[in-house]
C-alpha cells in the first residue's frame, strides 16, 4: 500500500515528441484533490468506499455523456463532460496506486509509449501515403500487440481477440464484423447486406407470428438480435457509425416528441389526454416544421 499521503508527481513529464515537454500543474492539482477525497482520515466517505468495479459504470456513463455533448455540438457541455471523464481516469489510477499496482504517471507513460509505437510514420522512419494506409498500419500494429499478449498467456490466438465482452452490444457487433472482414469474411457490397436484412426481418415476422406476439420469447429474441446485427453490418459497409446514427435518431425522436408535448400543452392537454392519431398528426407537424427550418 502506498498510503493516502498527498500525491506529488514531478512535472513536467516528458512527452516523446522531439524537443517538447509539457507542464500541467492543473493535473497535479486534480491528482491531489483525488488523493484527499480517498483519504480514510478526513476524505469523502463515498469516494473512500469505492472500488474499480463500483466506479466502472460511472466511467462508461461519462463516456456516453461526452458522446452526447458531441452529438449536440454543445462545446460548454463537452468541456465539462471531458473533465468528468478525466476524473474517472484519475479515480482508477489513484485506487491502483493505493494498491501498489501503478499510478497516474504510469498511465500517461504507457499511453505515450503506445501512441509513439503505433505511429512509426510520425515518430520513426515508416511511410504511409494516406489515411487508408495509416488505418491498415494501425490495425496491423494492434494485431501484433494482441498476438504477443495472447502468446504470453498461452492461449490459442483468434482474429477476435481483444474485443471486450462488456462493450456496448452495438459497438461490439461492429468490431466483431470488422475483425472478421480482415480475413475476408464479409459482404462484398453494402447493397448485399440489404438482402440479409430482408431475410432476417422475414424470420422475425415468422417467429412473431408463431409465438402469437408473446413478448420475451427466446427464439424471437434471437431473431431480433440477428436483425440488429445485420443492420449494424449495413451501417458498417456504408461507412456509417451505427452508434452515432442511432444516437442522432434518438435525439431527433426526443426533439420531435417534446414538440408534440408542447403543441398539446398549447391546447391545454397532455399526451395521456390525446389519441394516437392526434399525436401522429402533431408528429408530422413537428417533422414539417423542422424541414422548413
Amino acid at each position: 500500500m502506498l498510503g493516502s499521503a498527498p500525491l506529488h508527481i514531478a512535472y513536467p513529464y516528458s512527452i516523446p515528441v522531439p524537443g517538447r515537454k509539457m507542464t500541467l500543474p492543473q493535473i497535479d492539482e486534480l491528482l491531489t484533490i483525488m488523493t484527499r477525497l480517498r483519504d480514510p482520515n478526513g476524505g469523502c466517505p463515498w469516494d473512500v468506499a469505492q472500488t474499480f468495479a463500483s466506479v466502472a459504470p460511472y466511467t462508461i456513463e461519462e463516456a456516453f455523456e461526452v458522446a452526447d455533448a458531441i452529438a449536440r455540438s454543445d462545446m460548454p457541455a463537452l468541456k465539462d463532460e471531458l473533465g468528468d471523464l478525466l476524473l474517472q481516469v484519475v479515480f482508477h489510477a489513484r485506487m491502483a496506486e493505493e494498491s501498489g499496482h501503478f499510478g497516474f504517471g504510469d498511465v500517461v507513460e504507457a499511453i505515450c509509449q503506445k501512441m509513439t509505437r503505433r505511429h512509426p510514420h510520425v515518430f520513426g522512419d515508416a511511410k504511409v501515403k494516406d489515411v487508408a494506409a495509416q488505418t491498415v498500419s494501425w490495425d496491423n500494429i494492434k494485431a501484433a500487440e494482441r498476438a504477443e499478449a495472447v502468446k504470453a498467456n498461452g492461449a490459442a490466438p483468434s482474429i477476435l481477440d481483444g474485443i471486450p465482452a462488456g462493450m456496448p452490444a452495438m459497438k461490439q457487433a461492429e468490431k466483431l464484423q470488422k475483425r472478421a472482414a480482415r480475413v475476408g469474411f464479409d459482404w462484398t457490397e453494402a447493397k448485399d447486406v440489404l438482402g440479409k436484412i430482408r431475410e432476417e426481418l422475414a424470420e422475425v415476422a415468422a417467429e412473431f407470428e408463431q409465438a402469437d406476439g408473446s413478448a420475451g420469447s427466446a427464439c424471437l429474441t434471437d431473431e431480433v438480435g440477428d436483425l440488429l446485427f445485420a443492420c449494424v453490418n449495413l451501417a458498417r459497409k456504408a461507412n456509417i457509425d451505427p452508434g452515432m446514427a442511432l444516437r442522432g435518431t434518438n435525439l431527433k425522436f426526443d426533439r420531435r416528441f417534446r414538440r408534440v408535448e408542447a403543441l398539446l400543452a398549447a391546447q391545454g392537454r397532455g399526451p395521456t389526454e390525446a389519441s394516437l392519431p392526434e399525436m401522429e398528426n402533431l408528429w408530422v407537424q413537428a417533422k414539417n416544421e423542422e424541414r422548413r427550418n
